[in-house]
């Protein structure tokens, strides 16, 4: 970077902080996300956007920024920047002094940390117009597990503007404040899940041959759904298949009736993920079958989300980009894949783009209630979307 590119980011820095502590004084959830937005899409008019949009997928925000060169006619000269708005219900313990003024909620994901940082990149950028294209601000509700990426989309975000790219930033702990990260291909895993229902003839414990007993039928899918990844799935991909809930009876002496479950399951591949629900049905359909009870399996009313995918040549110009900003020692480009999800994965699936890391130093974990954003980190992640913006969109 040189030293104007330096200091022009140094000189916003402490409004950009502030910002950032506010929204994580002031934290919100999914969907309802009035106070976020609002200032969200006041600032970037106070910018000077060329255009201000709120309302996408519910309280998405998109912010259309012209370069140099005026308005771009084709989508090959149009790139969309994301950065997620929503917090999640976790009661705060970070002891910060701007810790979170709403009880139940924090920023535990660094979500204010990301907004934050793509308004001082809009509000760079805005300054300079040091691009040849359009640039799309995205700035999404509900990424904590209500797919507002997809919302999005199916508001028409990219029918409206499609882009040649996408690109996401995400904070991640462990790895030093001014250190970059990213992982080839696979990214983040899918998230998905189903309900189980065992439902069986209860009775009294002392006369089991009276009955049809769901916890042993329960029983029998638990381990039967181990041998999914062991004995199903190709030993050369990456899975993970959970009952992460249980619950039937509540007494000693009594068999129950009905006994319900949750499982998750999380993999790399589209593919795979068909492959581990089909076998769930079917362990789950014919245990029913064996041992004389009925087993349904059902959907939770949520979106499952598909596995995040780094594409190739996006890779490699978010790559250059982090270089520029940070060096080639403080670049990580040989990460592993993680089996935590992301729902740009949405955006990813339609549109080549990259994922990347930032590093958040020695904090606590992501959705740990003692996680705080560093701020850091803030001027690094600035600069990173600014070079990458000169890179997207050159003459």
């Amino acid at each position: 970077m040189n030293t104007s590119f330096r200091n022009s980011i140094a000189a916003m820095l402490p409004d950009l902080i502030e910002w950032r502590q506010d929204f994580h004084r002031h934290p919100e959830l999914m969907y309802d996300l009035p106070r976020t937005a609002g200032l969200v899409a006041e600032r970037l008019r106070s910018f000077g956007f060329d255009e201000v949009i709120e309302g996408i997928g519910k309280t998405g925000i998109l912010g259309i920024l012209h370069g140099s060169s005026g308005p771009a006619a084709s989508k090959d000269k149009r790139v969309l920047f994301r950065a997620d708005m929503d917090a999640l219900p976790i009661e705060e313990a970070s002891g910060a002094a701007y810790s979170s003024a709403a009880p139940g909620r924090m920023h535990a994901c660094g979500h204010d940390g990301h907004t934050a940082i793509l308004l001082g990149a809009a509000r760079y950028l805005a300054e300079t117009r040091a691009f040849h294209g359009t640039l799309i601000f995205c700035f999404q509700p509900a990424e904590e597990g209500q797919a507002g990426a997809q919302a999005m989309i199916d508001d028409g975000m990219l029918e409206r503007f499609p882009v040649k790219g996408a690109y996401a930033l995400h904070n991640w702990p462990g790895m030093p404040v001014g250190e970059f990260g990213v992982m080839r291909g696979p990214a983040m895993a899918s998230a998905d899940g189903v309900f189980i229902t065992v439902q069986g003839e209860g009775g009294h414990a002392a006369q089991p041959h009276t009955t049809r007993d769901p916890i042993v039928a329960a029983g029998h899918i638990i381990s039967a759904v181990q041998t999914i990844v062991s004995r199903v799935v190709d030993p050369f991909e990456q899975a993970v298949v959970s009952i992460t809930a249980i619950n039937g009876g509540d007494a000693f002496n009594v068999i129950p009736d009905k006994v319900q479950m949750k499982c998750g399951f999380r993999c790399f591949s589209e593919k795979v993920a068909a492959t581990i629900e089909e076998e769930l049905w079917r362990i789950c359909e014919k245990t029913g079958e064996a041992l004389g009870v009925k087993v349904t399996v059902s959907r939770p009313p949520l979106t499952p989300y598909p596995p995040t995918i780094n594409h190739t040549t996006e890779t490699e110009i978010a790559l250059d980009a982090m270089r520029a900003v940070a060096g080639a020692d403080k670049v990580r480009d040989d990460l592993k894949p993680v089996m935590g999800s992301e729902d740009f994965a949405f955006i990813l699936r339609q549109v080549p783009g990259a994922y990347v890391l930032l590093g958040n130093g020695n904090s606590a974990a992501l959705h740990n209630p003692g996680y705080n954003f560093a701020d850091d980190a803030i001027g690094y992640g600035v600069a990173y979307w600014s070079e990458l913006a000169a890179r997207v969109l050159p003459k």
